[in-house]
């Protein structure tokens, strides 16, 4: 009688079939990046003298793991690398702003700087400047004019028209070396001027300045009057070489030096 092999759907695949399907779905799960412990299967007990059946799973199962492994290290690297890449650039940003406020600072103290230069020389020039002793009059007796109302028999100075209660400036910057009573020239002030020269201010109503004070040009120092040797209110003007009577200069040509137009 012959034997032959059953057939139908209760026929079981050849041990060479399933080995090959079980490390063809291992594989599957290791390329699809999805890897799961795979425990071995208890195919005999303990007392089996005939261990594991030799399917091909457990070779499958350690290779999954090294490419877990290997797809971990990577992982780790490329975790590593970008962390890196983040750190340099929050550096490189972090210095970009450094410089940008370094950059501005010194805008802003290269700015100041400019502008405190401007102010100084602002201020020079005007220390530096002259003006006339009373703004927008003109000179009603000139220097050296002869009359026998001078004692010295000629005008020591230019006298400027003003009525009484004008104010008078200095024409420039000085200390004053005196403020009161001067004779024939009434309530003066005479100031001893930046360059060395001096300036006197005579027939004053009043006298806003004390002795010793500096003052700029521009600045009042008193009021026109009629005080002392006149025949009417107005301001006399001298330009001297020292403080004293006799050393006057031509003060129309003295102010015209310094840049004052009359």
């Amino acid at each position: 009688m012959a034997f032959t092999r059953p057939t139908g759907k209760h026929r079981r695949p050849s041990r060479a079939v399933r080995a090959g399907a079980n490390a063809a779905g291992i594989a599957t799960l290791a390329a699809t990046g999805v890897v799961a412990g795979v425990a071995a299967p208890a195919f005999a007990s303990a007392g089996d003298t005939h261990g594991l059946e030799d399917t091909g799973l457990t070779k499958a199962v350690v290779m999954t793991d090294d490419v877990a492994d290997n797809l971990g290290a990577q992982a780790a690297t490329q975790h590593a690398n970008a962390a890196q890449e983040q750190a340099a650039a929050d550096a490189k940003r972090q210095a970009a702003q450094i410089k940008k406020r370094a950059d501005e600072a010194k805008r802003k103290a290269e700015a100041r700087a400019a502008k405190e230069r401007a102010a100084r020389d602002e201020e020079r020039k005007r220390l530096n400047a002259f003006v006339l002793p009373i703004e927008g009059s003109y000179v009603s007796t000139g220097y050296k004019a002869s009359s026998s109302l001078w004692s010295s028999g000629s005008h020591t100075g230019v006298d400027f028209h003003a009525e009484t209660g004008t104010s008078v400036h200095a024409v420039g910057a000085g200390t004053v070396v005196e403020a009161g009573w001067g004779g024939a020239y009434g309530n003066n002030i005479v100031i001893q001027m930046a360059d060395g020269t001096y300036t006197q201010y005579g027939h004053l109503s009043s006298i806003d300045v004390a002795v010793g004070q500096t003052v700029t040009p521009g600045q009042q120092i008193g009021l026109s009057g009629a005080t002392g040797n006149v025949t009417g209110p107005h301001l006399h003007f001298e330009a001297r070489t020292s403080p004293n009577y006799g050393s006057d200069i031509d003060p129309v040509a003295y102010l015209r030096a310094h840049g004052v137009a009359i």
